[in-house]
């Protein structure tokens, strides 16, 4: 309101005044007059910025866009550039998003937000890289350093539009590159980490979290994902710590209210579900808020809902999460078509995706005449991904359902050469009791609290286990 009072006068008061100033110029040897000096002085374009960020931080981006519209395009400067691009990504103009977007980085190459927004929507490497100024500088030591620039700068652009495209085995091989340039860089390790929570690479993201939070303890970028993980490992003292701190660093961001939810979804899945949705209320594109939500509908046993809150991750950016959302949203339906739909979908985006394969087996496996072609893509996907363990569990779980028990012990115990995990002892201790060997299950079930005593699939088993057995 300000500002546009400003606006007003600005324009008013020149016309009436415009003969004093020129007058009050032509004396002014004789004494400057600070009021008629500072008519003219404001920038238009510089205060319609202003009022469009006052309008962006009202989350009303229509009427920003249209202040912004009223710049000229020769006027606008790297920020205005940038404020539209996401403006017109909001409202999901996405042709005059890309156009503003390349426009920034025309004016300076390093806008890692640019480079991040051009690759999600679309834009192929070589295209972002070609708008980088291709002109080294004279003198030998500042072309090697622009070379050296635009080397890990690619690198970097490549990294990026992989991971925007689901080949997250290519991403995060540029990312370890680029890592291997700048060591201890947190951007790189965030983005690095991400990755790796969204492949189920849970491990490798854990100890890229903890590095960056023993770098720089005041980050919060990514630490809902964090969260996600430690939830996923019963890591139930550590999550607490994380989330007391983001509360202290700062309460108003939308991952602090995705890291509550992941806390309380223990306590309370109601309230959890309420700090989920404030998540969005603060930023609407905020992706993990809608998978949380997701989550939680389907553990609330409301899956026509969690459909809506995948389809919201989905319309922002498909990953892999949002489709195992989703195929597992309509499997609870029973819409065994658009849950198919959704697998191939997954498949088609990320070809050379184990977890994608699985995903189509999952949906095959839920009929009965479908559990051949489901062993088939379970059996692919272990072939293109031997150590991923969803497969090897669903593929267990099916020898186990067709009467093959003997099949599903053999393959779980290979397994268990290579990966210490607490869910491979449960499903063997599963497999054990309901062939009757009681004392081999109850080994398993014990062997699985030892790695996590939190398993509660465990607990519940070993509490039938002893009743059984007294």
């Amino acid at each position: 309101h300000a500002y546009k009072q400003a606006l007003h006068c600005h324009r008013i008061i020149p016309k009436q005044n415009a003969s004093a100033v020129r007058s009050s110029l032509s004396a002014s040897t004789r004494s400057s007059s600070p009021n008629s000096f500072n008519i003219s002085t404001i920038n238009e374009n510089e205060v319609k910025f202003k009022i469009a960020s006052s309008h962006c931080a009202l989350n009303e981006n229509r009427a920003a866009l249209l202040e912004m519209e009223g710049i000229p395009s020769k006027a606008r400067n790297l920020q205005m550039n940038l404020m539209m691009g996401k403006l017109y990504r909001n409202l999901r103009h996405t042709r005059a998003a890309i156009t503003c977007y390349k426009e920034c980085l025309r004016h300076c190459p390093y806008i890692i937000e640019a480079i991040i927004a051009l690759a999600e929507l679309g834009v192929a490497a070589k295209d972002i890289i070609s708008l980088f100024p291709q002109t080294p500088t004279r003198g030998t030591r500042s072309a090697f350093d622009h070379f050296d620039s635009s080397r890990w700068l690619q690198r970097y652009v490549e990294a990026q539009c992989c991971i925007a495209s689901n080949d997250y085995k290519g991403g995060l091989e540029f990312f370890a590159e680029l890592l291997r340039r700048f060591p201890y860089n947190i951007h790189i390790l965030l983005e690095m980490a991400k990755v790796e929570a969204i492949i189920g690479k849970t491990e490798e993201a854990i100890t890229d979290f903890e590095k960056v939070r023993s770098i720089d303890p005041y980050v919060i970028t990514y630490m809902d994902e964090y969260a996600m993980l430690l939830k996923l490992k019963s890591d139930y003292s550590k999550l607490n710590k994380l989330v007391h701190d983001l509360l202290n660093i700062d309460p108003t961001r939308p991952e602090v209210f995705v890291a509550l939810s992941v806390l309380w979804e223990r306590k309370d899945e109601r309230g959890a579900l309420s700090y989920s949705e404030k998540s969005i209320r603060i930023d609407e594109r905020h992706i993990p808020g809608y998978i949380m939500k997701g989550n939680l509908f389907l553990s609330m046993n409301r899956p026509e809902a969690a459909v809506v809150a995948f389809r919201g991750a989905q319309e922002l950016r498909p990953d892999l999460r949002s489709y195992q959302g989703l195929v597992r949203s309509y499997l609870a339906i029973s819409k065994i078509k658009e849950a198919l739909h959704a697998a191939r979908e997954a498949m088609k985006a990320m070809p050379q995706s184990a977890k994608a394969l699985k995903l189509v087996g999952d949906v095959h496996a839920s009929n009965t005449s479908g559990r051949e072609k489901a062993k088939k893509f379970y059996e692919s996907a272990l072939r293109l991904e031997p150590g991923y363990l969803g497969a090897a569990l669903a593929l267990a779980e099916l020898h186990v359902i067709e009467g093959r028990n003997g099949d599903a012990v053999s393959l779980l115990e290979r397994y268990l050469k290579d990966w210490a995990d607490d869910s491979l002892h449960v499903k063997l201790a599963q497999v054990f009791a309901a062939t009757n060997m009681l004392q081999d299950a109850l080994s398993h079930y014990q062997a699985a609290l030892r790695i996590n005593h939190q398993n509660e699939a465990a607990k519940k088993g070993l509490e039938r286990l002893e009743k059984q057995l007294k």
